[in-house]
């Protein structure tokens, strides 16, 4: 029996398959669909079809997603300065989302004293705005804004550095300080908290987040018994100087109370070089600006590990540098020595031949 030529009838199945998703009302594709997304897999869906872009590109939307984010930006300064930014809280997102790539250090001049380029005064934003979230298993313990001003001959002078909480300020959680070995208790807080913060220029309607998300380091403190949880991004500066490559540190500090729960006592940003000496205000400020002004080298997704990578790559930088300069130092001391034996034996030689 010869087979026949008609295709067969299309199934409701098949049709529903080549339906195009412009059938879909936009209402519902933006109210129920895209709010259960997340900013990459938001932003990922954008790119698919121009439907799915215009709808994606809704201000709310990701207005709601930068807020569940980081809850630190609900806060009333930081909204505005978000809807500053040339798309809002897109570009709010874009910024602070990714971690910064290791970016090649810069070939400019260096000053005579500490290798960072100079900047002209008016170039300067005349304050920062840190957003700091610290969670612990996903869960929120520690929401705060801080402004930090950038004007003053004090700021610029004093070694660079943003205090979270005042000195006598303690976060108390409901968590449980983990108590037995210091392997056990270091290792448990590296795997539990996370930390964002977020640098603001709002002069510029610039960001940029300084954490590794993840802890880079855990350690207990010998004499306190305080747990630090170091978490870090590193920074290029310029070429050839102990400002090759700059660490921003952020160090929060836990302790135990006296009911056994968990506390945050203390929370800070800081610049260092590879010869681990803080930058001031001024050095700090320059190398923050220039990493907000670069927009190359960024990736789409965040990398828990890619921080901690980094980091030990700096610190083996750092002890490449140390051994270079012990062996300078070794070299120059053995000339001096051989000087001073030499100028020696001159000497001697020019009395007793006189």
């Amino acid at each position: 029996m010869a087979c026949s030529s008609h295709p067969p009838p299309s199934t409701d199945a098949d049709k529903a398959t080549s339906a195009s998703i412009s059938a879909v009302h936009p209402d519902i594709i933006q109210t129920h669909i895209l709010t259960r997304l997340d900013g990459p897999t938001l932003a990922s869906a954008a790119c698919t079809s121009s439907e799915l872009q215009a709808l994606a590109s809704h201000q709310p939307l990701w207005a709601n997603i930068c807020h569940s984010t980081w809850p630190s930006t609900a806060a009333p300064r930081v909204r505005q300065v978000i809807s500053t930014f040339p798309a809002g809280p897109l570009s709010f997102f874009s910024d602070s989302f990714p971690l910064l790539a290791n970016l090649e250090p810069s070939t400019a001049t260096a000053t005579a004293t500490s290798g960072i380029a100079p900047k002209h005064d008016q170039d300067r934003p005349c304050e920062l705005i840190s957003a700091v979230d610290i969670y612990h298993r996903g869960k929120l313990i520690l929401s705060k804004v801080i402004e930090t001003e950038t004007v003053t001959g004090w700021f610029r002078c004093s070694p660079f550095r943003i205090d979270l909480l005042d000195p006598k300020d303690v976060v108390p959680t409901q968590i449980k300080y983990p108590e037995g070995q210091e392997a056990d208790t270091c290792r448990d807080l590296g795997d539990e908290l996370t930390l964002s913060w977020i640098m603001i220029d709002p002069t510029r309607r610039r960001a940029m987040n300084l954490s590794s998300h993840a802890p880079v380091s855990v350690q207990r403190h010998w004499l306190s018994g305080e747990v630090h949880a170091r978490f870090s991004l590193i920074l290029p500066g310029e070429k050839a100087t102990a400002s090759e490559h700059v660490q921003c540190g952020i160090l929060v500090t836990c302790g135990g109370s006296e009911g056994g729960e968990m506390q945050i006592r203390e929370v800070n940003l800081q610049v260092e070089d590879m010869d681990g000496m803080h930058l001031n205000g001024k050095e700090g400020l320059v190398i923050l600006e220039r990493a907000l002004e670069g927009r190359k080298g960024r990736k789409g997704r965040r990398r828990v590990a890619e921080g901690r990578k980094r980091y030990e790559e700096y610190l083996e930088r750092k002890k490449e540098r140390k051994e270079r300069k012990l062996r300078t130092e070794g070299t120059l001391d053995t000339l001096c020595v051989a000087f001073g034996v030499l100028g020696f034996f001159v000497f001697w030689l020019f009395i007793l031949c006189r």
